[in-house]
């Protein structure tokens, strides 16, 4: 079951309930009675866990973030020309 979040315009108390998609929506404020009782527009909070096709395919986005960088033309700011300053040796 989802839980929607809900603002009173008369009080401005927010309150989460756990509903089922077809119960329809809470029309009094339990704190003041008031009837400008909306349901807001959230983000869903929920996290993919395991090693499913999301891992594999979408999770970690860290080859996007060099190929836009390298794509651009831009190239990183060191010291001695290399990854890590040039002074370790390692190119």
């Amino acid at each position: 079951m989802p839980i929607y979040e809900y603002r009173c315009a008369d009080c401005g108390a927010q309150h989460e309930h756990l509903q089922k998609l077809g119960d329809a929506p809470i029309a009094h404020c339990p704190d003041c009675g008031g009837t400008h009782y909306e349901k807001l527009v959230s983000a869903a909070g929920f996290q993919l866990k395991g090693s499913g096709w999301y891992a594999t395919d979408f999770k970690g986005g860290g080859s996007s973030a060099k190929s836009s960088s390298s794509e651009s033309g831009d190239k990183p700011a060191t010291s001695g020309g290399g990854c890590c300053g040039g002074a370790c040796g390692c190119h």
